[in-house]
This record gives C-alpha cells, sequence and structure tokens, in this order.
C-alpha cells in the first residue's frame, strides 16, 4: 500500500488538508505501507520556497512522517514537481505518439473567446476541439517553425466513466460533458490533472484520499491512467470541513491554519485527535484517544459522507484533555514564547525557567490553551492598586464595612513577619488578620485578594500568594519582569485605598 499527501506550497497548511494528510498517514501506518510527501509546485506565480518549508515543518509538528519525499528523497523521485518536468514532457509525447494527444496552437484570447460565447449561448464553456484534425505533418510544420504549442488530451466524448469511490459509493460521468484538456501547457508546465496521474503511476500510489472538491477531476484522471498505461488507485473522496454555521472553513470563522493553532497554544496531539474525529470515529464511544490507537482503529470504509463540522469548543475542550495529561516541566516549555509575547519575560535563565514551572499550577486546571497562561498570572506583573480600586469588582468586594480595616490589618501584619513563601505561611497570616479584626468568610478572602492581586478573581490565594513572593525573589538576570513582593503590595494597596477614601 503506497499513499501520498501532495500540498501545493501556496500558501499555509489548512486544518482541511492536513486531516487529509492525517487520514492518508494513518492508512499507511496501519497496514505497514509507504507515506509519500510530494510537493505539487508547478503553479509558479504561487508556489514560494518559503511555504513548502512552512507546510514541511507544520507536518513534522503534527507528527506525520514520511517515508519518501523532497528532504528524505527515495527511489521514485524527484519528489517535487518542479524538478519532472521531462518526465512529464515523455509522457505526454509518448500520448502524442499513440494517438492519445495532439499539439495546440490556439492562442490563449481564441479560446476565452469561444468559451465567452458558450456561456452566452448557454452552454458548456469548452475547448471546441479545433486542433484536434490537424495532420500530423501540419502539426509538426507548425511546432518546427517555433508556434507557441500546448499538449491537449483526447477525451472520448462518447464514452462514460464509473468509478467505485470508498467514501462515495459508485460515480458515473458522461464524457461528452468534457472537452479536450490541456495537459502540458506551451511553456513546458505540466496540468494539474496530468501531473497528478504521471507521478502517481510513476510512484506507484495504490489509495489516493482527497477532499471531494476533486471529484470531478477523476474521470478524466482514470482516462489517463489507461491511456498511459497505468493502473488506477482506489480512491476516496472526503467531504468538506465546515464551519459551525456550516458553511465552508473559512478566515471568517476564525484559525483555518495549522500555523494559527500552533501559534494559539494548541498541543499537536491535540489537534491531531480531534482532526481524526472530523468525519470518522474510532468506535465504541470514545474520542480521546492515543494516536496509535487511532491508527489501529482506522479504516477508509468508516469514513463518512457527511461533511464534517470543525467546533472550536471541542478542539478545546480536547486540548484541555491533554494539557492536562502533559507534564509541568513541557507545559512549561511551551508556554515560555507565550509569556515573552505577553511581555511578562525574555530570555530566561535557569532560575527564570524554574519559575514558569512553578507557575503552570496556578492556570494548569483552568486555561483551555497555552496563550491563555499569561492573562491567567499577569497580576505578579502588572500590579496597580489604584488601576485595581478603578475596577467594578474591586470596588464591591470593599464595599463590606470591615473591608478597609482587613487592608491596614494586613499590610500591619505583613510589616512584622516573614515573608508568604509557603501556603502554611500564608494561612497563619490569614489567621492573625481575621483575629485582629473579627471579619471572616468571604469578606475576609475579597479584601485580601484584592489587595495583594489587584482582582477580585484567579488562581487560588494560597498558590498565588507563594507564586508572588517567589517571583519578588528573582535575580534581575532570571529574565522576568520585577515582581513585587506581598508585603509591597499590601502596603501600596491600603496606601491607595487611603487616599480614595480622602479624595
Amino acid at each position: 500500500m503506497r499513499l501520498r499527501f501532495a500540498p501545493s506550497p501556496t500558501g499555509q497548511l489548512h486544518v482541511g488538508n492536513a486531516r487529509t494528510a492525517l487520514f492518508n498517514w494513518m492508512l499507511a501506518r496501519r497496514h505497514g505501507g509507504v507515506f509519500i510527501l510530494r510537493i505539487e509546485d508547478t503553479d509558479a506565480e504561487r508556489s514560494t520556497p518559503e511555504s513548502e518549508a512552512a507546510i514541511v515543518d507544520d507536518l513534522r509538528w503534527l507528527g506525520l512522517t514520511w517515508d519518501e519525499g523532497p528532504d528524505v528523497g527515495g527511489p521514485v523521485g524527484p519528489y517535487r514537481q518542479s524538478e519532472c518536468l521531462e518526465r512529464y514532457r515523455h509522457h505526454a509525447e509518448a500520448l502524442i505518439a499513440r494517438g492519445d494527444a495532439y499539439p495546440c496552437f490556439c492562442p490563449p484570447e481564441q479560446i476565452e473567446a469561444e468559451r465567452e460565447a458558450a456561456r452566452a449561448s448557454g452552454g458548456q464553456p469548452r475547448y471546441s476541439g479545433r486542433c484536434r484534425s490537424l495532420t500530423p505533418s501540419e502539426a509538426s510544420r507548425r511546432v518546427a517553425a517555433g508556434e507557441p504549442t500546448a499538449i491537449r488530451f483526447k477525451v472520448p466524448g462518447d464514452r462514460t466513466v464509473t468509478f467505485s469511490d470508498v467514501v462515495r459509493g459508485e460515480v458515473t460521468f458522461d464524457m461528452g460533458q468534457f472537452g479536450d484538456p490541456v495537459i502540458l501547457r506551451s511553456d513546458g508546465r505540466p496540468a494539474y490533472n496530468f501531473a497528478v496521474v504521471v507521478d502517481d503511476g510513476v510512484m506507484g500510489i495504490t489509495h489516493v484520499i482527497r477532499g471531494e472538491d476533486h471529484v470531478s477531476n477523476t474521470p478524466r484522471q482514470l482516462l489517463l491512467y489507461e491511456a498511459l498505461g497505468f493502473a488506477p488507485p482506489v480512491f476516496a473522496h472526503l467531504s468538506l470541513v465546515l464551519g459551525p454555521d456550516h458553511a465552508p472553513l473559512s478566515k471568517r470563522h476564525g484559525a483555518t491554519s495549522v500555523a494559527e493553532f500552533r501559534a494559539r497554544g494548541y498541543l499537536p496531539e491535540a489537534l491531531v485527535n480531534y482532526l481524526a474525529l472530523i468525519g470518522w470515529s474510532p468506535g465504541h464511544d470514545e474520542e480521546l484517544l492515543p494516536i496509535d490507537e487511532l491508527i489501529s482503529r482506522f479504516s477508509l470504509e468508516d469514513v463518512g459522507k457527511r461533511a464534517g463540522v470543525f467546533d472550536p469548543e471541542k478542539l478545546d475542550w480536547v486540548n484541555r484533555h491533554y494539557l492536562k495529561q502533559a507534564t509541568i516541566a513541557r507545559i512549561a516549555g511551551l508556554a515560555a514564547p507565550f509569556f515573552v509575547r505577553a511581555g511578562h519575560a525574555g530570555v530566561l535563565t535557569e532560575e527564570g525557567e524554574g519559575y514558569l514551572e512553578a507557575l503552570v499550577p496556578l492556570a494548569h486546571a483552568s486555561v483551555d490553551r497555552l496563550d491563555q497562561f499569561p492573562a491567567r498570572v499577569a497580576f505578579l506583573f502588572d500590579f496597580n492598586p489604584e488601576r485595581a480600586l478603578e475596577s467594578h469588582g474591586v470596588k464591591e468586594a470593599l464595599e463590606s464595612a470591615g473591608a478597609p480595616a482587613v487592608v491596614e490589618a494586613l499590610a500591619d501584619d505583613l510589616a512584622r513577619h516573614e515573608p508568604l513563601e509557603t501556603r502554611e505561611l500564608f494561612r497563619e497570616a490569614v489567621m492573625r488578620v481575621r483575629a485582629a479584626t473579627g471579619v471572616k468568610g468571604a469578606a475576609l478572602f475579597h479584601p485580601i485578594r484584592a489587595a495583594l492581586t489587584g482582582a477580585v478573581e484567579g488562581p487560588e490565594l494560597d498558590l498565588a500568594v507563594p507564586a508572588i513572593e517567589r517571583g519578588a525573589r528573582l535575580q534581575a538576570s532570571s529574565g522576568w519582569r520585577p515582581v513585587l513582593s506581598c508585603r509591597a503590595r499590601a502596603h501600596a494597596f491600603a496606601r491607595a485605598l487611603t487616599h480614595e477614601g480622602r479624595s
């Protein structure tokens, strides 16, 4: 079994194409087959090396390794279409020699005029076949004279083509509705349908899994397989990936490329697991499965015809599951760039990395993505009592009669005792403030949280407070922005509260 994923390097890797790559890869791995990466870069105007590199990087990030490809080689290369132009010309000339193709000298403007005339009369816009009747000698003379020459494939208009699609069942096309397509352009570049057939034939591809937008290409490709003497592969056309509104997934739905989901802090195993569930089910009412288990259960016959809906909320749910499974050290390493991006950190030393690992438990249970970590612990770096006192939540927390006394008692207590570097020390301080003020419950804890974090919600205080104190002890060289100690915070908040009360 030999399968391939053949992206065009004209942009980022769309999640719909990533799902196609995943299904090809899983089937190959399930049956001990070969998975090939082929770069279809004959669109010279739009293809770029940067796009190819980005697609390769995204595939590697997803864990979809290939056995043959432009970077690893293989027995049937080249694996980049721009390097195979001689291969395409050879096969195109062989078709001419067998009478299955012919040179075409029609200028583009003439062809477009014929198409417009067909549209105007309500007909099917297709090539008229003007050059099909040229004698071989006349065609050879015009080629020798240097006329721009394309090569067209002769489509037998009196035939029907039927193929069995693993996903869609039996599909039939009347070839009378198709004109003779260009297979080799006048500049030597192959047309898509021709290059795909030649490459798949030369590479011995046995199964082609691709999007349903390629169904209409299949009948012409089957005729080309036949004319070239290649055994056609098994076809499986996947339904489109839709957005939550059941329209084709596009930019207006938000992130659509693998790169965008990476940048938002999704784990690769989460995105792979979720993509596998779009249009296919592993059965037994199970969805959260490691890749080895997904591979062992994957079958093309179980892929559904209905379009799959990309649900960002479900992806978040899947990602949250994998975040909980990941080690603290791994999450810290992956989250570091997001703290840099948020302006909380720069280049971290070993001490700085240790502090990041200590921050992970503060937000681990309350985030769906890595990019949400910095906001959950922003209170460490952005403490501003004056701004806090302007917020509705903090004002509400300080409305109780005992709130100012709690803040004042907390500031006094922290000035006289050691830093709250452990949960136990924090709890002891709370009990002393309670004893000094007689305030308890929410009326006690809400003012304390506001005074130490500048907010009325966030991580558990017995986790947040030691993190504040540890941050305050960091060396300036650690890579982190300065963190105010609990003592400095309580004092500044009490002073701001007193000033507000006087004003």
